[in-house]
């Protein structure tokens, strides 16, 4: 049995305080540790928001394993098929063949065809030079009623270009069509999941009659073609802008990138920049059609302070109460939070430490560009904030034990903390705008007074699938 030689684990290299800290990478690339905390969607779980469809995977079977494991553990193995290839495969020059004839099987083994096939190619078709143009090409000439789509699981390209996510969130609008238009829909494109039906960019676009079309609420093969109707398409997601863009050129349609944010004047910025896209806005007010002014103020102001009936400066009224109110139940209790939870984990601590939160731990591997500000204002202003590695190596024998009762947000701040009061979501969960910092209070109220079982949860894959664990 192995044994430990030394003393302590030093934190060096895993741990830093802000201020000591680098931006955008804070922490040396290196052996990587990945922590049992598996809630984060993966290809399969996002592949399999596209209804109708099927998934089949080209790889050998060291790699098939998680991905079939993923499939069976979110009870979707009936919409799973995989590929074997062998070391004969690569040695005789035909993984064209086999990739063709492969599928070819398995699309005439099923009693019904699907609608739609994400076939999945993996790193040997890229460094054996396999012709997937000519493969798809001979697929939708022996198969013509069924849309291949073109999915990668390329983990070669994960730190270089765009990342297979990021690819397969593109692939998946791409079998949409330009043959409607309807001016009064909005399509929400790039997210896992969809926006609570009270965010901010609901209720603003429900006010105008909007339909929202978003791809985690079709369930049928139709219900997804009209995400191509939209007239705007508007990604919230920062994995899916790249996806978002692709389609809106494509189609030639209009583009709205509106991340999530934590930020009053950042959000207030993003719904005016979707009012005036959509012409809700006037210079001197106009009427809709209920009868009731929107409110707007001069150019020189620069302030927006609404549309029919949202009032920002209501909405920011509003939040300031929420987060007193949270504040003074939670009151000086440590607040871990994670990048897992939100993709803006830097500009959450900010709002949280300057409405006398008690944040001291942030856990990334990485700072996005878009929190550039957001890192160094806190590099300023609250210095001794530390962030922590995720998959840096040490992370594996560092303690995680606390006498202390901590606040969590996100699955990873809980399992690395030991925490049981913890916000289990991932990926913003549908969080958005000023509704999502007072659910977020909310959210945040219910797990500080209430326990949960963290090592049964983190563990169960695709925080919000169905999960057989």
């Amino acid at each position: 049995m192995l044994k430990r030689v030394g003393g302590e684990i030093s934190e060096e290299g895993a741990v830093i305080s802000i201020k000591e800290a680098s931006f955008p990478v804070p922490f040396k690339a290196g052996l990587e540790f990945n922590s049992p905390v598996h809630g984060n969607w993966n290809i399969v779980h996002t592949g399999m928001l596209m209804p109708e469809a099927r998934q089949i995977y080209v790889c050998a079977d060291n790699c098939m394993r998680g991905v079939v494991l993923t499939a069976a553990e979110m009870n979707a193995a009936d919409r799973f098929s995989f590929v074997i290839l062998e070391e004969e495969n690569l040695l005789n020059g035909n993984l064209e063949d086999i990739t063709i004839e492969g599928v070819s099987d398995v699309l005439n083994r099923l009693p019904q065809k699907p609608k739609a096939v994400l076939l999945f190619t993996v790193c040997l078709h890229h460094f054996l030079g396999c012709d997937l143009e000519m493969v798809y090409h001979e697929l939708e000439n022996r198969f013509p009623d069924i849309c291949f789509v073109r999915c990668y699981m390329d983990p070669i390209m994960q730190k270089h270009g765009l990342t297979p996510d990021q690819k397969l969130r593109k692939a998946m609008y791409d079998p949409l069509k330009p043959d409607k238009k309807d001016p009064h829909t909005v399509t929400i494109t790039g997210s896992d999941f969809a926006l609570d039906e009270t965010s901010d960019l609901k209720r603003l676009l429900r006010a105008y009659d909007y339909k929202m079309p978003e791809m985690p609420e079709c369930h049928t093969w139709e219900e997804y073609q009209r995400l191509g109707e939209g007239s705007l398409f508007v990604t919230v997601y920062p994995p899916g802008k790249y996806g978002g863009e692709m389609l809106a050129e494509r189609l030639k349609r209009k583009h709205l990138y509106l991340p999530g944010s934590w930020n009053y004047e950042e959000i207030r910025g993003e719904l005016q920049k979707l009012a005036e896209t959509l012409n809700l806005l006037g210079n001197t007010g106009t009427e809709d059609k209920t009868g009731s002014e929107n409110r707007t103020v001069s150019d020189t102001e620069n302030k927006w302070i609404g549309v029919g009936d949202f009032s920002v400066e209501e909405e920011i009224r509003k939040c300031e109460e929420a987060l007193q109110n949270a504040r003074v139940l939670i009151g000086d209790t440590p607040i871990a939070l994670d990048y897992l939870f939100h993709p803006r984990p830097l500009g959450l601590a900010k709002l949280l430490l300057t409405h006398g939160f008690h944040v001291e731990t942030v856990y990334l591997d990485s700072i996005s560009t878009e929190e550039k500000e957001d890192f160094l204002w806190l590099q300023k202003n609250c210095p001794d904030l530390m962030l922590k590695a995720t998959i840096q190596v040490k992370m594996r024998v560092l303690s995680r034990k606390n006498n202390r009762k901590i606040l969590a947000i996100g699955q990873k701040a809980a399992w690395f903390t030991g925490s049981r009061n913890f916000v289990n979501m991932v990926q913003g969960g549908g969080l958005y705008g000023f509704d999502g910092i007072r659910r977020l209070c909310g959210l945040m109220t219910e797990a500080y007074q209430n326990e949960k079982d963290t090592e049964d949860l983190v563990v169960r894959k695709g925080w919000g699938c169905e999960s057989c664990i």
